[in-house]
């Protein structure tokens, strides 16, 4: 997702809410947390990914990440089909 600044960001998250997206997050010293998730909400300034833990105690795991994340590749989404 190549994205100029943080509103055409948030207008195209906006747009996905309720699909299935990959995360591959960047945890640092070249270390990927890579998961699949349902895109649940967008606020001003983060968004909320549902990722599934597999669990059944506690079913879904919310994670959020901030627009500026996609921004500078620190957090790269990919919509699932």
């Amino acid at each position: 997702m190549r994205q100029a600044n943080v509103n055409q960001v948030r207008e195209v998250l906006g747009s996905h809410i309720g699909q299935k997206v990959r995360i591959k997050a960047n945890m640092g010293r070249h270390k990927y947390d890579i998961s699949e998730g349902i895109l649940s909400e967008t606020y001003p300034s983060i968004f909320l990914i549902k990722v599934d833990t597999g669990c059944e105690e506690n079913p879904f795991n919310t994670v959020s990440f901030s627009y500026t994340d996609v921004l500078t590749k620190d957090v790269q989404l990919t919509l699932c089909s």
